[in-house]
């Protein structure tokens, strides 16, 4: 089956228009998964030799009005265009591209939330040791510098600290759970 990333577009605006909840195509190696709401979107595409794959890997990068899909690796995939009529796109939690890539794109954060990123590849720890309270929680107000949290990386012990003043709005991340460069950590509303 032949689908280029405009044919994927097309087809999500019409999904988004009607009440179908969720739909799947599959033929030979391409499969894709569609589903509305505050579900993850699941799709899977074998690129390189079909003409969405090859566009997912060869997308324009630049376009400031779209949403960039990343790779675990922190490898750019595809720039998606958001449009008042992508409601689907603004709902995704989750996608995921077979064929030896995957990426996750966590569910928008509201406009004025600012993300505190990992800038190292490393393990994320909440507290500065395993019996000691975290360094935030959902709730708490936080200073500019304040610690936030610490990655481990090569046995070294990285605090990472709040770049704005604020309320800690989500943690997205798990104690010790591995990070890559670039990964969303924690979103703060901010004063």
């Amino acid at each position: 089956m032949q689908l280029d990333l405009n044919q994927l577009c097309e087809l999500l605006k019409v999904l988004d228009s009607t009440g179908i909840s969720e739909l799947s195509l599959k033929s030979g190696d391409f499969e894709l998964t569609v589903s509305k709401g505050a579900r993850p979107i699941p799709v899977a595409v074998t690129p390189g030799n079909d003409a969405l794959g090859n566009a997912i890997a060869s997308s324009n990068l630049t376009n400031p009005g779209a949403v960039d899909l990343v790779s675990s690796s922190g490898l750019a995939l595809a720039n998606v265009p958001l449009t008042s009529s992508d409601a689907i796109a603004r709902n995704a939690t989750q996608t995921t591209v077979t064929g030896g890539r995957s990426m996750v794109v966590p569910p928008p954060a509201e406009p004025k939330w600012v993300e505190v990123i990992s800038p190292m590849v490393g393990t994320f720890y909440r507290a500065p040791g395993p019996d000691e309270p975290p360094f935030v929680q959902v709730g708490d107000r936080v200073k500019i510098g304040q610690t936030v949290c610490i990655i481990e990386a090569m046995k070294l012990m990285n605090e990472i600290e709040a770049e704005v003043a604020g309320t800690v709005v989500e943690i997205l991340r798990q104690n010790a759970e591995p990070l890559e460069y670039g990964q969303p950590l924690m979103r703060i509303n901010p004063d």
